[in-house]
């Protein structure tokens, strides 16, 4: 395979070439390639190995009590899934997983992984700020689920994206991404940024956002 396209993956973050090819040499490896469309995996799966999309994307979802789909995020190449359930006592893919497009996954099996972390120590710590990073995130988008209204989904949405000492911002997604984020329909999300507007908590120009009452907008993620 050509090795080069792992420059850009987290797992091999500030690793040249040389290093990561010796690094491969060293443990068996293989392709796996998915038509689009095609489940990965399903939640509740067993996941043995680690795997890196080199080629296309792939989604994970999560179908609610009421039968709706939730998209929880989209992974495009060369991201790692599932890497923060590969360890651990219940290591289940905990969505489904399935392929955007034409999609290839390197998979290395979890014993064969455990010795590449063994074997490098910049691959091992690449690796736990990995599974924090994702841990951060599973945690992130835990509460928003737990928010009752769109608009306290937003409200600390907005929040999040502008940080601490921010007042402007902007959507790093589209309105339709925001909604399969959120689990709502594509109008709900239109709607809750018009009353946050109306109500003079922000004002938006296209993706642009502007806090003009932190206070209140803050306070609508903490009822």
């Amino acid at each position: 395979m050509d090795y080069s396209i792992l420059l850009e993956a987290p797992l091999f973050r500030n690793i040249s070439l040389e290093e990561i090819r010796e690094a491969m040499s060293a443990v068996p490896h293989r392709i796996k390639r998915y038509n689009t469309g095609t489940m990965i995996a399903q939640s509740g799966d067993k996941v043995n190995s680690m795997m890196i999309v080199i080629k296309g994307a792939i989604k994970g979802e999560m179908v609610d009590n009421a039968g709706r789909v939730i998209k929880i995020e989209n992974i495009p190449a060369p991201g790692a899934l599932a890497s923060a359930f590969i360890f651990g006592s219940k290591n289940m893919f905990p969505v489904n997983v399935v392929a955007l497009s034409e999609t290839e996954l390197l998979v290395i099996e979890k014993i064969d992984f455990l010795k590449l972390l063994k074997n490098n120590e910049k691959i091992l710590i690449n690796f736990l700020d990995m599974i924090s990073d994702r841990s951060q995130f599973l945690s992130r988008k835990i509460k928003f689920l737990n928010f009752k209204t769109i608009k306290e989904k937003l409200a600390q949405y907005i929040l999040q994206l502008a940080g601490d000492n921010e007042t402007e911002t902007k959507l790093n997604m589209t309105q339709n991404d925001l909604a399969d984020f959120f689990g709502v329909a594509r109008p709900s999300i239109g709607r809750a940024l018009g009353e946050l507007e109306s109500e003079g908590l922000i004002y938006t120009k296209g993706r642009h956002i502007r806090i003009l009452d932190k206070k209140r907008l803050s306070d609508l993620t903490r009822e």
